[in-house]
Formats: structure tokens, sequence, C-alpha cells
């Protein structure tokens, strides 16, 4: 199996809020100074950038979190019961995929940052 990793240097307008969001889905601060946010869950590891001036409805950031276990991840997401997205939407944790395709699910975070949770045993 190929242990869980995320490619991610992804925006924060304000740091104690991205910690909010990201503590609900299970992630520790890691690394914190003025400009830079570094957070982890396991083996892992979410980097950010200070950016205040981001526009929510501008944004096209986006990472990809490989994992073993799509569908614990989703399930244990799924139960928080997280807020709307930043642009009001409602949280659709549908796993997609299958049949010869990549599973995954997509989850937009508190900076409007697409994030796709992919299942490493159909890649």
């Amino acid at each position: 199996m190929t242990p869980d990793r995320v490619t991610a240097n992804l925006p924060s307008r304000d740091f104690d809020r991205t910690c909010a969001f990201y503590g609900l889905l299970g992630f520790d601060p890691l690394y914190r100074d003025d400009g830079w946010l570094i957070l982890r869950r396991g083996t892992m590891e979410v980097e950010f950038f200070a950016h205040p001036d981001l526009v929510l409805a501008e944004s096209w950031f986006s990472a990809c979190i490989r994992v073993d276990d799509l569908d614990g991840l989703r399930t244990s997401w799924h139960a928080l019961d997280l807020p709307d997205d930043p642009m009001d939407r409602p949280r659709d944790l549908t796993i997609q995929g299958g049949d010869g395709k990549p599973r995954f699910f997509v989850l937009i975070d508190c900076d409007g940052s697409l994030i796709r949770c992919i299942d490493n045993g159909s890649v």
C-alpha cells in the first residue's frame, strides 16, 4: 500500500480559520509563522501560504489527497456534518468514479480551495 499523501500549497485568508476548519478534519498544526502554515493528519501534510486578499469566487486553487482508505475517510468526514462551503453550496461527499476510473470525492475548504480525495487503489 502507498502511504496517504497530499500535494498542496493552498491559500489561507486567515490561519486561525484554516486551523479550525482542518482541525475538524483531523489535521493538527505542525508549523506556523506569519506567512506559512503546515498541518498534519497522520502521514498527510497540507501547506498554506497567507493570502488575506483572496477572493473566494475567483479562487482556482486545488489539491489532491491520495489515501488507501477512501471509504473510511469519507465516512469520518461525512459524519462531521460540516457547514456548507464558503460559497453556500451544500457539501456532497459522494464517492464518484469506479469501473476502471479513479474513485474520489471532493470537498471545498474554508477558503474555496477544491480538495480531491482519491483512492490509491483505483489509480
